[in-house]
């Protein structure tokens, strides 16, 4: 399908490690060479060569860390997503800061993961990523809904965006808005999971997005979430 990955039954997932802690890395290449659905395609030490790895190898996922030598994490993910828009990147980062967590986020991060996450919640953040999913340690989700709550964004400069959205697409917008995967929009409207895929790739050229994150900030921000 245009714009989406096939299903990742049977087949491996790549992966690209951008972080200036060798130790780190290495316990990250150990943990996911466990997994045979997983293959460590390459490493970086800091985010301009992050960058250039990922150009070269097109990774399916890009681990990277926030604060590195160089350009910083949240450049390298931009440079990554504008590049490489099939690629997901997550953010793996000790920061907890709010402010990194958004300009992550809408620089187009397909999630943002804390370094003190267990392995098991990083092996299926990695696989649900590589599916398109959003993926977030859960005290960043509380804070990235405590940071929407209190912005107030003008809706009025986005308004001929909004206009372009079909009724179901702004539905499914609003699905996006909750954090909702995909199969759950499926279910909620009965739709094939292909069809939400579909319309979610239109909803991301239409308001010039780059991922489903950007996507439920960019709802959440101008109110288009769901009523109930």
């Amino acid at each position: 399908m245009t714009g989406f990955r096939e299903s990742l039954v049977e087949r491996t997932i790549r992966v690209l490690l951008v972080d200036d802690h060798t130790l780190f890395r290495s316990g990250i290449r150990a943990l996911l060479q466990r997994h045979k659905e997983f293959e460590v395609v390459g490493e970086a030490a800091d985010g301009l060569e992050g960058v250039k790895r990922a150009k070269s190898l097109k990774p399916d996922v890009v681990l990277l860390d926030l604060h590195m030598p160089g350009i910083s994490g949240r450049e390298a993910v931009q440079l990554m997503t504008e590049e490489l828009p099939e690629t997901r990147v997550i953010m793996l980062t000790v920061s907890e800061d709010a402010d990194d967590l958004m300009d992550t986020l809408r620089a187009g991060a397909q999630g943002y993961l804390l370094k003190n996450i267990d392995t098991d919640f990083l092996i299926e953040a990695v696989r649900r990523a590589a599916d398109g999913e959003a993926v977030m340690s859960a005290q960043m989700t509380t804070k990235l809904m405590n940071n929407l709550r209190s912005t107030s964004k003008a809706a009025a400069p986005a308004e001929a965006e909004h206009a372009r959205l079909s009724p179901r697409e702004r539905e499914i917008l609003g699905f996006l808005a909750k954090g909702a995967s995909n199969k759950e929009i499926a279910r909620a409207l009965d739709l094939a999971e292909s069809t939400v895929k579909i319309h979610i790739q239109s909803i991301l050229k239409k308001l010039g997005l780059t991922s489903r994150v950007q996507a439920a900030v960019y709802a959440t921000e101008h109110g288009l979430t769901l009523k109930n």
